[in-house]
């Protein structure tokens, strides 16, 4: 088969392209701007350009790939329209690639990249294995495409931009967050939590469905989803029944005890995160987690109790949670001195940078933390700007970039400048990229940050240079 990528430099289109490249099949696509990812893509063999070119379009495509993240007005995108060539959307293409399978997908506004990764690391390294199709860098695997041929499970990210997720039919769920975003595709949250609702009722009836506990409740408390009489014994397994739900449904959290699988005494020793774990089975002592943030305990109870369904026992469990080295751009040290630490995150919820932060305050209590921004989306900073001023407000200084468009065209009266005018604080600067690298170790901060799903990624190795040759 010979398959066109239109976007093929973004993280989900790039592990179907690497898949299929793999397989065998003829691969080539079109990128707006090179990257890293790219870069890597070009280096295993896959052809990319990055001119909006129809006469770059090879004459035999028999599939092209698309993702809404490319405008309906590239040319190439109405060139394959004009041609009659088949079309469809990576969310599809995912769909058509886990049917049959033990679909493990994972769901959330923030934390699905994570849990998935972690997932896929625990099952690859017990005997039943995974496939996977990861929305981030995995570090144990150094990809975000894991192929497993002789194994039926295959762990995917379910993205619910576009309502993509609704395409897949999976034996086992997890939802990890349901805050409000997308906005521009859902109008309001609850809209929003219908889609995550119908999602849950795809899973298999033989499969099962972890729940954040609380995800299923609007912001009035309200819930959209019927739990059910739910009593907590924890000597057996207890779900909830619910007539649109055809697989059973346990909940998690990283704390309190009301939910199916929780965290309890979660501590920190040397800089590695220490939990014990309580199932409906019993408890699991002393699981470790290293080098990583505090919202990652919330990810490995998720993962945890997937794994444990799957058939791992506690300690293929303990080895694989101890032996996670996390995503990059997720919580992902690039400086780790006693002097300095810097960390680059992909955040860009308010929800998300909020997590970072705490996590931050809580493993460097006391230090002066220095945060980049990019803020993402037009519509996104519109309509979350109250939540970016509140949480943003939680660092020492804070640095803003201009808003990454993305898909976007620019919004009248909504910058950078709006969210730091809103800002009750005046430790706030509004940057280019190029400022940033002067600016930040003028600021002498004990720890540095660079959040948001922007190109903030280029940043990333400059910053880090700068502050090793002035600060180290």
């Amino acid at each position: 088969m010979n398959y066109y990528f239109l976007g093929i430099g973004g993280i989900g289109m790039s592990a179907l392209a690497r898949f299929f490249h793999r397989r065998g099949d003829r691969v080539c696509g079109y990128d707006r701007t090179p990257s890293p990812l790219t870069d890597q893509l070009q280096a295993e063999g896959i052809d990319v350009h990055f001119d909006d070119n129809p006469s770059l379009i090879p004459p035999d495509i028999d599939l092209a790939v698309y993702t809404p993240a490319v405008p309906q007005e590239t040319l190439e995108y109405q060139a394959l329209v004009q041609r009659g060539v088949k079309m469809e959307k990576r969310s599809q293409v995912l769909g058509e690639l886990t049917r049959g399978k033990r679909c493990i997908a994972v769901a959330g506004s923030h934390g699905k990249t994570s849990t998935s990764s972690m997932i896929a690391h625990l099952l690859s390294k017990a005997p039943c294995g995974c496939s996977a199709f990861l929305g981030g860098i995995s570090k144990n695997f150094d990809s975000n495409l894991l192929v497993d041929t002789q194994s039926e499970y295959v762990v995917v990210e379910a993205d619910e931009y576009d309502r993509s997720f609704l395409q897949l039919q999976p034996y086992m769920a997890v939802v990890t967050a349901t805050d409000p975003d997308h906005l521009d595709i859902y109008g309001d949250h609850r809209h929003m939590l219908e889609a995550y609702v119908q999602f849950a009722s795809q899973v298999s009836a033989g499969g099962r469905l972890f729940v954040k506990e609380g995800a299923f409740l609007t912001a009035d408390g309200e819930p959209v989803i019927d739990y059910g009489h739910h009593h907590h014994d924890h000597g057996h397994h207890h779900h909830h029944d619910h007539p649109s739900l055809a697989a059973p449904l346990s909940t998690y959290t990283a704390h309190g005890m009301e939910a199916d699988y929780y965290a309890v005494n979660v501590r920190t020793y040397h800089g590695n995160l220490f939990f014990d774990l309580r199932t409906p089975d019993g408890v699991l002592y002393d699981m470790e987690l290293q080098g990583t943030a505090l919202f990652n305990v919330e990810n490995a109870v998720a993962a945890a109790a997937v794994a444990l369904s799957c058939g791992l026992d506690q300690y293929q469990l303990r080895h694989g949670l101890k032996t996670f080295q996390g995503v990059r751009r997720r919580f992902d040290y690039r400086i780790r001195e006693k002097d300095l630490v810097y960390i680059d995150d992909y955040a860009h919820h308010p929800q998300e940078i909020q997590s970072t932060i705490e996590s931050v305050r809580y493993l460097y209590p006391g230090k002066r933390v220095v945060g980049i921004f990019q803020p993402h989306l037009y519509s996104r900073t519109r309509d979350l700007a109250d939540g970016f001023v509140r949480v943003l407000q939680m660092l020492d200084e804070v640095i803003m970039l201009p808003i990454y468009p993305a898909r976007e065209k620019p919004i009248a009266g909504v910058t950078s400048s709006m969210v730091l005018r809103k800002m009750d604080t005046m430790s706030k600067y509004l940057c280019t990229p190029d400022q940033a690298l002067e600016l930040v170790p003028a600021l002498c901060p004990d720890v540095v940050l660079t959040l948001g799903a922007g190109d903030i990624d280029r940043l990333v190795p400059r910053m880090e240079s700068v502050l090793r040759e002035t600060m180290l």
